[in-house]
């Protein structure tokens, strides 16, 4: 039997508690510093606010191993080889899918809004570059139920780029962004191969000292130390001195904001000593 062979699967609606769970690929946390030189070869995609769900070729399971009991027709045509995704209902509709996917006993109704969206094929024992043409020809050969999707991955070309996008698909009620480096064979750990960034924050602070560039900024700023105001995932701000040194143009850096001019900036959450996490340049307070 051919791999990519689809036959109807008889399954019942109710699915079996399973006995172990999957083996999945898990995600890191971007970071400017170690990840952004390989950027060329990261796939790109939104970061799905669902149900983490692998398709064993039989059923769907959790990440931790329980059984998702989907409808018969939701299923019946799904292939008989795994598949890993996401279910999902839409932006900003995760408290309302996890009591539809959750249920013991679905409900038709509910279920005809959930989509399957994949973005890997865990068996594969090619590269992520290799999977990704495989689940984009299957998505071509319009073999899937209309609602398996297979997640859109794309390229960008500067990790200024990466952030503005992440902005934008926030704003638009995304939760963030995925990268999957295309080198990558599928492995069930956590590791670089696969890294998630998160929505930014955004705050003010005061110039306090400059630091010279070295190599391509020779002769221009570096970086700037900076004495600003944070926030936890609570809320509760604190004042911080920290060093951004990313998020600035060419004339930025030959023409730094001047010492004690306000500036804002954008960070992703804290590290575990209070400082802004993946900090970058934005403009000066007030310019438009």
């Amino acid at each position: 039997m051919s791999y990519f062979l689809f036959v109807p699967l008889l399954l019942s609606s109710i699915f079996l508690w399973a006995e172990t769970p999957p083996k999945l690929m898990l995600a890191n946390v971007y970071s400017s510093q170690s990840h952004q030189t390989e950027l060329q070869h990261y796939w790109v995609s939104e970061k799905y606010d669902g149900v983490r769900a692998y398709w064993s070729g039989e059923g769907f399971i959790s990440r931790q191993g329980h059984s998702y009991s989907a409808p018969h027709w939701f299923v019946k045509d799904f292939p008989k080889y795994p598949l890993d995704g996401e279910l999902w209902l839409g932006r900003n509709q995760f408290d309302r899918l996890s009591g539809i996917v959750r249920r013991q006993i679905p409900n038709d109704n509910d279920w005809q809004s959930v989509r399957f969206m994949v973005f890997d094929l865990p068996e594969h024992t090619g590269r992520f570059d290799q999977r990704l043409q495989m689940l984009k020809s299957l998505q071509a050969a319009t073999k899937l139920p209309t609602w398996v999707q297979v997640v859109r991955q794309w390229k960008v070309d500067s990790e200024a780029t990466l952030m503005t996008q992440l902005d934008d698909y926030v704003a638009q009620g995304a939760e963030g962004l995925m990268l999957h480096d295309g080198r990558s064979l599928y492995a069930a750990k956590r590791n670089d191969d696969l890294i998630k960034l998160k929505p930014t924050m955004d705050s003010e602070g005061i110039v306090l000292s400059y630091v010279d560039g070295k190599g391509k900024f020779q002769g221009k700023m570096g970086a700037m130390w900076v004495k600003g105001r944070v926030f936890d995932e609570q809320g509760v701000s604190s004042v911080k001195t920290f060093k951004i040194g990313t998020g600035f143009s060419d004339e930025e850096r030959s023409n730094p904001p001047a010492i004690g001019s306000e500036i804002t900036y954008k960070y992703s959450g804290l590290t575990a000593t209070g400082l802004p996490r993946f900090v970058r340049y934005w403009r000066l307070k007030n310019k438009q």
